[in-house]
């Protein structure tokens, strides 16, 4: 069998299904080819503001209103309760040390949450994978992409004027000659082994590996640790992280009784619990951390233990004269900030606005160009913050200050494309493409790998804040709040001059968010 297009996507996760949308929206003939078949498991679940902003913008452009309800808690439960979901309120971090109780502090200086959201109605998400990927491939279907599921790829020929997918379907023979060719297989995936794409690294990042599943009845932080003072947001409803030296373990809940957990580990740490057994190296896990062993005494694991041997990936090419690698396919950090899911729904727009203009080759190849660079400058940017916090896992008082970076630029991105002034931050993830900021950013995270002392070690926090202090409109640099970050109306509004708006456009943008829920 023989199919010609104009743009083949390779993998049917939500990035190759939604760029697929977006192509036929475009008016081209698009075919969407999956290795295996929906639903089906999938990791990387938690959303963040930026990437649900990002989600709406495309939604507006593109005209796809099936996903508008997607990026908020409250429009996801009015419109589509069927599609599996988690309610995210903001980032919840433990530290904890080995063979010791948990034990809150006055100081707060174990414990970091930082909301997201004000209410629930507005709130982040993590997407339910298996539902939410068969979803968005029916949206696609309903479009009128072409998709082939059970097709195993097994060459790819680039030509001057198309690119050849070759493989079997059901056991038959099928080709593919495409104009264009989009990977959104994920790391180390189709197009990177096929094209023999050369295999780059992050400077610094420790070697890490996973292992991963979704349980049933894992119990609540809260049950275990109720708070006399009231936190800003449920501390459950949040992606949670409790770290500790050499890793760190993920909790993230679904509305449907099932639990996303798993242990994020250095090679030293990975290779003493031996993650590749399994349910025994948990296990292992469990019983060095009393409190996080409590929340999983009466959980069950509802999948296959899933074991990945090596965590980062990073291609030292990202696209060619007739295809591109996804973001998600080009590189992968960690999982810690939930950074893929902003870095791919970036990558999803270039290319969106590269393949509007199939006559300009020129323009393609400048943009194409373009894209491989901010790809991995992005990629970069975030393995570095990443490497800095993993090397202070131990040192929970500097972590929790240096993961403040994130959440200030962060937060200062959604503010700005929300008041339409995305070239504050260089139209980039962390900065990436203000020089003067990103390199301020670089600086501070070069510092925080080198040794320290008792007075660098200080003189490195105070500097973080002031990197932070001009682009703070969350409160961050609040110290009196100590670790613990509300959602407050107040302080995007004492930021709007750094945002070059005045008052009253941010109390427009807040009541047009729906950041009060009375209003």
């Amino acid at each position: 069998m023989k199919v010609v297009l104009d743009l083949a996507v390779i993998g049917s996760g939500f990035g190759g299904s939604l760029l697929a949308m977006i192509a036929r929206r475009l008016g081209l003939r698009v075919a969407l080819i999956e290795r295996g078949r929906h639903p089906r498991f999938a990791i990387g679940e938690s959303s963040t503001p930026l990437a649900n902003l990002l989600l709406e913008e495309l939604a507006h452009r593109y005209d796809l209103p099936c996903l508008r309800p997607l990026a908020k808690w409250g429009s996801w439960q009015r419109d589509h309760p069927e599609i599996g979901c988690g309610l995210k309120r903001g980032f919840t971090f433990y530290h904890h040390r080995t063979g010791q109780a948990w034990i809150p502090s006055e100081e707060r200086d174990n414990e970091l949450l930082v909301a997201a959201s004000p209410h629930d109605g507005i709130a982040d998400t993590h997407w339910y994978r298996p539902d939410f990927d068969h979803f968005l491939v029916h949206q696609a279907l309903t479009l009128g992409v072409e998709y082939f599921d059970e097709t195993e790829l097994s060459a790819a020929v680039v030509g001057t004027d198309s690119c050849r997918l070759e493989g079997r379907r059901l056991g038959r023979p099928v080709h593919f000659d495409a104009e264009f060719v989009v990977d959104a297989t994920g790391p180390r995936g189709f197009l990177h082994r096929a094209l023999r794409l050369p295999e780059g690294s992050f400077p610094g990042l420790p070697h890490t590996q996973a292992l991963y599943t979704h349980f049933r009845d894992v119990v609540r932080w809260e049950q275990l640790h109720p708070s006399a003072a009231v936190p800003p947001y449920p501390v459950d409803d949040a992606a949670v992280h409790h770290v500790f030296e050499g890793g760190w373990v993920w909790v993230l809940r679904f509305n449907n009784g099932l639990t996303s957990a798993g242990l994020a580990a250095t090679d030293t740490l990975a290779e003493e619990l031996n993650l590749r057994e399994g349910g025994p190296a948990w296990a292992r896990l469990l019983a060095r951390f009393p409190d996080i062993g409590k929340l999983f005494t009466t959980a069950r694991p509802a999948q296959p233990w899933r074991h990945t041997p090596h965590l980062s990936f990073r291609s030292s090419r990202v696209s060619g004269s007739r295809w591109a690698l996804l973001p998600s396919a080009a590189g992968f950090v960690d999982p810690l900030l939930s950074t893929g899911f902003p870095l791919t729904l970036f990558g999803i727009a270039r290319l969106a606005e590269i393949l509007a203009r199939p006559g300009d080759l020129s323009a393609r190849a400048r943009g194409l160009a373009d894209y491989e660079t901010i790809t991995l400058a992005e990629l970069d940017a975030a393995a570095r913050l990443v490497t800095a916090l993993y090397r202070h896992l131990g040192d929970f008082p500097l972590f929790a200050r240096l993961a403040l970076l994130y959440f200030g630029a962060a937060s200062f991105s959604e503010a700005a494309r929300r008041l339409g002034r995305p070239e504050l931050t260089g139209d980039s993830f962390l900065l990436t493409r203000r020089a003067d900021l990103a390199g301020r950013l670089h600086e501070l995270l070069d510092r925080a790998l080198e040794p320290l002392t008792h007075d660098t070690r200080a003189a490195l926090m105070d500097d973080v804040l002031r990197f932070l202090e001009p682009l703070d409109v969350a409160g961050l640099t609040n110290s009196t709040r100590r670790n613990w970050f509300p959602a407050r109306a107040e302080d995007l509004v004492l930021g709007a001059s750094k945002l070059g708006v005045d008052e009253s456009c941010v109390r427009h943008l807040l009541a047009r968010c729906g950041f009060d829920p009375k209003a």
